[in-house]
Order: structure tokens, then C-alpha cells, then sequence
């Protein structure tokens, strides 16, 4: 185990094991999403429908934010994560072996159930276990996810180059849920590996009868966050084969470049969340992405697209870990509750945010579509802004806020 003291907080086993789920679902959303445009070709169906996905893997996340909790109190927090080790594999086998829409999205709905349970219940875990340094252990899961994920879209483009199709790329993410199970059942009950029966924190906190504003402004910035992530992810390759001319392989790993920088990013603010205050972090991340999604959005060459993605990736990798572990520092004692409103949030975000850029590609082309996403991106430094400012006035601790999570009581 690292010492904490050169490292910020200790790596132990049980850290290791939830992030597990981090780099399963990271290989899956960035060797998945950038195959959405391929997918469409490959059936015959227009991006508004293979935009679905994106809905079908929403209401896997609905499902998941309100079976999470009961899941974890009924069962255990290992139990949950093994079954949704298991539903992902399901789900990513359904989805691989799927001849039509109509095979896809179910199988879509019951890996995106899988993958929303794992990552819910491994980052409560992750802030349980980490207490007021989560921020920088939740960003470093996230980052770890990413940079696994990262190797997804090269995979793609190798794979689509050679003739064998997504679908191989996809499919490795049945073998790394498997992994990961086997390390979560190694790991013993107790601490934040919580047994059944036990509540998210203990009963002396209080627990709050409501959400408080800058919660509301920190889901807001995590909802921003996801459907940035998402709309670009899934309909980057269109733009890059609309604007650039490129093979629908090298498009498609263009992709790496933006998970690239989010991996980056996210090694960079672990740390620097512990020195500077979250929430101005947070809100320069949806600055930087603006400046990244101009690069990308006036680019004419793949090398361009690759460096506007890259930048881009340098916000998108710093809001959304920033966002849960500030969101989860204004509700002490309810970890897994508060962490299953925002699963509920962000499913919303993925059921909208992809299907709606790709209805508008439809309509106006992929190009014009992408003028939505600068304008989340300052609802998002608008909403982090004023979570700020809301916090600073509410009851939360001053550690909380500067470390983005609370503080063990």
C-alpha cells in the first residue's frame, strides 16, 4: 500500500478492486460510442435511431439509480458490484452478437443497467472509503477508466481497418468485467465495502430531508458533464468523416483523442483538488472545453480534430469526477442515496443528449449541431459558479468544500 503521505490517500486493495469498475465501463463507453456511427451504417438506420442507444443505455441508468441503493442495503456493496460485473457481461455479449436494432437496444438497456450499478456503488464506495480525500481518489478512478478507455477507439479503428468491424472491440468488455469480478470477490465485507443491512454512513450523521441548492447546482454541473461527454463521443466520428474527409476507421479513432485528455487531466486534478478548491476547478474544466470543441468544430484535417479533441478532453476528464465528489460532499451520511439521484440525472442526460445531436444532425447536419454543446458547457461554469457561491453560505464544513467531499464525522 502507498504511502499517504507521498501519495495523497492509500491504494489499498479494496481501492483497487472499485476501480474495477471504472475501467470496465470506461472500455465500454469509448469503444462503444464512437462505433455508434458505424453501427448506423452497418444497419441501415439513421443517427436519430442509432442515437437510441443512447436512450436505451439511459434507461438502464434509471433502472440502475433506483435499484443501486436497495441493492447495496439488501445485499451488500461486493454482492451489487458482482451482479453488475455479470449483467454487463450479458449485455456486451447481447450487444456484439446483435443482428438488428431491435437485438441492440435491449441488450444495450441490461448492459447500461450492469454498468450504472458497478460504477454507483464502487464510487460511494471509493468516497466512503477515502473520506475528505475522495476528490482526488474518485478523479484518479475516473482517470484510470479513461485511460483503459483510451485504448478502445485505436482498437476500433484497427479492428474497422482490418475488416473485422466494431464489434471485436466491444466485446473485450465482457473479459474485463469478469476480471474484475474476480478481484471484488476477493475482497473481505466490512468498512466501505459495506455488508448488507448496513446504511452508507452511521446513524449519528444527519441526514438531510432534502437536496440542498448547491447540490442542485452540482447535479446540474454533473448532467452538463455527461451529456458533453456523451454528444461528443457518439457523434465526434460524423463530424471528423463529414468535415475532414477521413476513412471511417481513422474517424473513429480520432476519438483517443479526446479520452486522452480526459486521462490526463485526470492524474493532473486528483492531486491538485487537494491544494485548490474543487469548485473554481470545475468551473475552468468547462472553460477549457469550449476552447477544445472550437478546435474541433472549425478543424478540416484529422491532426486538427485529434488536437481540439484532445483539449476538449481536458475539461470533459475534470468535470464530471468533480462534479459527483462535490455533489457528494453536500449530503454526509447518504452516499449511496445521493449517489443514486445522480445516476437518475445522468441517465437523463444520456437518454437526451446523444438521441437529440443526432435528431439535429439529421435536420441540420453534424456540423451545425455541435453549436449545442459550447452552450452546455456555460450552463455548466454557470451552475459550478453558483454552486459555489450557494456553498460557501450553506452549513457544509470548510474542509468539504475544499476537498470536494465530506469529511468523516
Amino acid at each position: 500500500m502507498s504511502s499517504p503521505t507521498t501519495t495523497g490517500f492509500p491504494r489499498d486493495r479494496m481501492t483497487v478492486a472499485f476501480y474495477g469498475s471504472f475501467v470496465v465501463w470506461g472500455w465500454l463507453l469509448y469503444s462503444f460510442n464512437p462505433s455508434v456511427p458505424l453501427l448506423a451504417d452497418e444497419l441501415g438506420i439513421s443517427d436519430a435511431q442509432a442515437g437510441l442507444h443512447g436512450t436505451a443505455m439511459a434507461a438502464g441508468g434509471i433502472l440502475a439509480a433506483f435499484l443501486t441503493p436497495r441493492i447495496v442495503r439488501s445485499h451488500g456493496r461486493r454482492s451489487a458490484i458482482l451482479v453488475a460485473c455479470g449483467l454487463i457481461a450479458v449485455g456486451a455479449s447481447g450487444l456484439v452478437m446483435a443482428p438488428s436494432l431491435a437485438w441492440s437496444l435491449p441488450a444495450m438497456v441490461v448492459l447500461a443497467l450492469g454498468g450504472n450499478i458497478a460504477i454507483s456503488a464502487a464510487q460511494a464506495g471509493v468516497a466512503l472509503r477515502h473520506g475528505s480525500k475522495a476528490s482526488a481518489a474518485l478523479t484518479e478512478g475516473n482517470g484510470i477508466g479513461s485511460s483503459v478507455g483510451l485504448v478502445g477507439p485505436l482498437t476500433v479503428g484497427v479492428c474497422v481497418a482490418i475488416g473485422w468491424g466494431w464489434r471485436p472491440a466491444v466485446a473485450v468488455t465482457v473479459v474485463l468485467a469478469l476480471v474484475s469480478a474476480i478481484i471484488v470477490s476477493r475482497i473481505p465485507v466490512g468498512g466501505a465495502m459495506t455488508p448488507p443491512h448496513v446504511p452508507d454512513a452511521t446513524a449519528a450523521r444527519v441526514v438531510p430531508a432534502r437536496t440542498t441548492v448547491p447540490g442542485w447546482c452540482f447535479l446540474a454541473t454533473m448532467v452538463a458533464a455527461i451529456a458533453m461527454e456523451f454528444a461528443t463521443t457518439y457523434w465526434a466520428t460524423g463530424l471528423v468523416l463529414e468535415r475532414t474527409g477521413a476513412g471511417p476507421g481513422i474517424a473513429a479513432a480520432t476519438t483517443a483523442g479526446l479520452v486522452a485528455g480526459m486521462s490526463v487531466i485526470r492524474f493532473v486534478v486528483g492531486p491538485l483538488s487537494l491544494r485548490v478548491a474543487p469548485v473554481m476547478l470545475l468551473a475552468v474544466a468547462f472553460v477549457v472545453a469550449i476552447g477544445g470543441w472550437a478546435i474541433l468544430w472549425t478543424a478540416t484535417t484529422p491532426p486538427v480534430a485529434i488536437a481540439g479533441l484532445f483539449v476538449a478532453g481536458l475539461g470533459y476528464g475534470a468535470q464530471y469526477p468533480l462534479s459527483v465528489a462535490l455533489l457528494l460532499a453536500t449530503a454526509p451520511g447518504r452516499a449511496d442515496a445521493t449517489q443514486a439521484r445522480a445516476t437518475l440525472a445522468g441517465g437523463l442526460a444520456i437518454g437526451v443528449a446523444p438521441f437529440a445531436l443526432g435528431a439535429l444532425s439529421d435536420a441540420v447536419g453534424t456540423h451545425r449541431a455541435f453549436l449545442v454543446v459550447p452552450v452546455v458547457a456555460l450552463l455548466g461554469a454557470t451552475a459550478a459558479v453558483l454552486g459555489g457561491r450557494a456553498a460557501r453560505r450553506s452549513a457544509i464544513p470548510a474542509v468539504e468544500l475544499e476537498t470536494g467531499v465530506a469529511a468523516d464525522r
